[in-house]
């Protein structure tokens, strides 16, 4: 209980290869209760340049129990009943704000350039309508 405490409450880091594997397990345990999972289904879940063996992926998912990211009911060869944590999920979930704050600053200069190319627009127009009005005045 007090090891789960400290965890929530200090920065957990995870290697890229170990996260992708905790993101794949999730998708399959997004309930949170046990399913069976073989190894050769995670390695065909990662993408192309993160491809490891089956003997990495057990690694991995080892490295993850012992994290308390995922619980591990039993492994027979290359599959495994597991269930992912709720430490594990947290992990997922602490990621995610990194890119929504990044569309979010992209959204914000997107919308100040939209305002500035307007006004300039209405600028040019409104000029534009005046200098073609003064020369139809000085014509008639």
């Amino acid at each position: 209980m007090y090891k789960n405490i400290i965890k929530s409450k200090t920065k957990i880091m995870i290697d890229t290869k170990s996260k992708l594997v905790l993101k794949i397990l999730a998708n399959e345990c997004s309930d949170g209760n046990y399913k069976i999972v073989e190894v050769s289904d995670i390695i065909m879940s990662l993408p192309r340049h993160f491809r490891m063996d089956s003997e990495a992926v057990k690694h991995i998912l080892t490295h993850l129990e012992r994290q308390d990211f995922i619980s591990i009911k039993y492994d027979d060869d290359d599959v495994y009943c597991l269930a992912v944590l709720p430490c594990g999920f947290e992990v997922l979930e602490n990621d995610k704000p990194k890119y929504i704050k990044k569309e979010k600053t992209k959204e914000k200069k997107l919308n100040i350039a939209t305002i500035l190319l307007s006004f300039l627009s209405a600028l040019v127009g409104t000029t534009l309508g005046i200098i073609i009005c003064y020369f139809l005045l000085k014509l008639f």
